[in-house]
């Protein structure tokens, strides 16, 4: 009794939105001008002679304007479908020169007095305009005071409606989509007719909507061009006109009735300017919440591989196509061999059945990689060999390479058994039979009980397993994977990975993953690509480039203290950031003193004192702690030190305890000569 009222909506108690009061300044005028706007209707409303509605709408003049303002405004809309959809696409999609007229004019009918616009149309197309003459000579055509001019008239003043529509959501729509469906082999016209189409299907239907209504109650650009003559040009607008010089009470009705088809225009948008897709993919819920169940689960994958192995078992690669492996793509060889200029400069080789590693920073040109030997990229170019088949100069969708990008590209409108069957339907299998294949790779990937279901009900690592059966289910003989596994949590990671090493285990043709993880690196990959600049700076198995790496951010990457510096006499090397580093006889193997060269110590060789240590190490410097993160069961220790560059130290909890560790203390580091590995750059 007495306490406070709380909302009963989400969001509205403890750590909810604030209720903050409207204030009157913003209120005031808001009111005045939602009375300013409803005034005039409540007139119409008013004033309505209500008994004699009905006959003042059936009067042979008033339905004869209607039945020609309905063909005026669908022959109107069609025009502008026809050339509308085709100009939004270029202002979307196309870079030209001119653009920015190119859009001033398609906005211009609309800030344009329509009787202006009348004038300029009759200056254009009347029997002494411009075109006029011609069009009445070759054509027989007299759009003035015709049907045909009405339609013009229309067409001109609502076609900016669609326009603006379609460029917005083509704008909007991602990329990738398209790109991935050219990449599982469907053409353009494919593409667009399967997945462009559909997803503007919301935004096409509010703009033509809008469109057709906007033509409907077109009044001064018909009037001026087209004339005002009964049954060829007096619309409706035109017939409301006329009736309030002779019967004010039917001009009335007549305008209640036009009102009453913009409000069901109206009401037949709300919510469409957003439309499915958008609200789909609000409904996706997130990784590791409570999302929809996976009937299908991974009991049968085995436990998941957790730790940072530095050998990967052995692969047994074929073209078998029993359970849980893919058929080898073609029955000839599917080895690559591409030369990559521009951004990306190096050659790339690769037999069938290999799957390369692609790491590096960002900016390194990975993901352009991917793109260049798509062919989707300016930045860069790929002279691409695919068994032997010069694959250069032909479309994203003749090259039979599969690209899963980061996101999945799943198709929203179509369930996850339609995509997966998408790639192999543009390739011209039949209906039935790309449906069964297609379950048949959801089934391998453990998620065949979700074949109904769209992708806003999928998790995301039931997207990312779709759309690797997608890709597989090609049969491409290069499938390229963007991070595919970048946006899962950590346990669910570990499980697609999983699956994803078994099933490239019997991949035919040659895979190529962008990741930032040294484990999937380490497990997934027969070799590790490492890009920096658009250079390859290393190409090696996983066990070379975890003991010998080439790259700083590659050492960091697989948790490793790397130096820069340039090699000096009896194995020392002096280093970028100041100080000097001795390495044990033997194991330094640089080019010769002066070259540069990459120290790389493990975090777990670094050991930590609070007073100088007496013995073996030859590399000690007095430091502070400057960061603690834990690391498992482990602890790594941030060292700075005037007298050389950062290290990171790795100890068990218990020795931070017995030193003490905070942020501040003052330590010794210590590193053995032995425990130095040297690699010249």
């Amino acid at each position: 009794m007495g306490g406070p009222v709380r909302s009963g909506r989400p969001g509205a108690g403890a750590g909810g939105a604030v209720r903050r009061g409207v204030p009157a300044g913003l209120l005031v005028p808001a009111l005045v001008g939602v009375a300013f706007l409803l005034l005039p209707l409540v007139g119409v409303l008013a004033r309505t002679d209500w008994p004699s509605l009905l006959h003042h709408l059936t009067t042979p003049q008033v339905t004869q304007a209607l039945r020609l303002s309905l063909v005026v405004s669908g022959w109107a809309l069609l025009l502008s479908l026809l050339m509308g959809v085709p100009l939004a696409w270029l202002l979307a999609r196309v870079p030209f020169p001119g653009k920015a007229l190119v859009r001033s004019l398609v906005l211009l009918p609309m800030v344009l007095p329509p009787t202006v616009g009348g004038v300029a149309l009759l200056l254009a197309f009347g029997r002494r305009g411009v075109l006029g003459p011609w069009l009445e000579s070759t054509f027989g055509l007299t759009l003035p005071f015709h049907t045909a001019g009405a339609v013009v008239a229309a067409a001109f003043v609502a076609m900016p409606f669609l326009v603006i529509s379609l460029e917005g959501a083509l704008a909007g729509l991602r990329p990738s989509l398209e790109e991935t469906a050219g990449s599982l082999g469907a053409g353009p016209l494919r593409v667009f007719a399967t997945v462009t189409l559909p997803l503007l299907a919301p935004a096409l239907a509010a703009g033509a909507a809008l469109t057709w209504a906007r033509a409907l109650g077109e009044f001064g650009a018909t009037i001026t061009f087209a004339g005002n003559l009964p049954g060829a040009t007096q619309t409706l607008p035109l017939q409301v006109y006329l009736l309030l010089q002779d019967s004010p009470e039917a001009a009335t009705s007549v305008s209640l009735l036009l009102l009453v088809i913009a409000m069901a225009v109206l009401v037949a948008l709300r919510g469409r300017w957003t439309g499915g897709v958008v609200r789909e993919a609000r409904a996706t819920p997130p990784e590791g919440a409570a999302a929809p169940a996976d009937p299908a689960g991974f009991a049968d994958l085995g436990a998941p591989e957790e730790g940072p192995a530095l050998e990967k078992p052995p692969i047994r690669r074929g073209a078998g196509g029993g359970a849980g492996q893919a058929p080898a793509p073609a029955a000839e060889e599917s080895d690559l061999r591409a030369e990559l200029t521009g951004y990306t400069r190096f050659p790339l080789t690769a037999p069938a059945g290999t799957t390369i590693a692609v790491v590096g920073p960002n900016g390194a040109g990975k993901t352009t990689l991917l793109r260049a030997l798509l062919g989707l990229t300016p930045r860069a170019h790929a002279e691409v060999l695919l068994g032997g088949r010069d694959v250069t100069r032909l479309p994203t969708h003749r090259r039979e390479v599969a690209w899963v990008p980061q996101d999945g590209a799943l198709f929203p409108h179509l369930s996850a058994l339609a995509n997966t069957a998408y790639g192999l339907r543009a390739r011209g299998v039949p209906r039935a039979e790309a449906r069964r294949q297609a379950r048949e790779w959801l089934t391998r990937l453990g998620v065949g009980e979700l074949a109904g279901r769209r992708p806003a009900q999928l998790s995301g690592g039931q997207a990312q397993r779709v759309a690797l059966a997608r890709a597989l289910a090609a049969r491409p003989r290069l499938l390229l994977l963007d991070e595919p596994l970048a946006a899962l949590d950590q346990t669910t990671r570990a499980r697609v990975r999983h699956t994803l090493r078994r099933h490239l285990a019997g991949f035919g043709g040659v895979c190529l993953i962008v990741t930032h993880d040294p484990v999937e690196a380490v497990s997934l990959a027969d070799r590790v690509l490492v890009l920096e600049g658009g250079e390859a700076v290393q190409d090696a198995p996983p066990a070379e480039v975890t003991r010998h790496p080439r790259s700083p951010w590659v050492a960091r990457m697989l948790g490793g203290n790397a130096w820069e510096g340039t090699a000096g006499p009896d194995g020392t090397v002096e280093l970028a950031g100041g100080g000097l580093l001795t390495t044990a006889p033997g194991e330094a193997t640089p080019p010769g003193p002066g070259a540069p060269v990459l120290a790389v110590i493990a975090p777990e060789a670094v050991s930590l004192h609070l007073a100088r240590p007496e013995g073996s190490p030859r590399n000690v410097w007095a430091g502070t702690v400057r960061e603690l993160t834990a690391v498992g069961s482990r602890l790594r220790v941030l060292v700075t030190s005037p007298e050389a560059p950062a290290l990171v130290a790795e100890i068990t909890p218990a020795a931070a305890a017995d030193l003490g560790l905070t942020d501040g203390t003052r330590v010794w580091t210590a590193v053995k000569a032995t425990e130095v590995t040297v690699v010249g750059l």
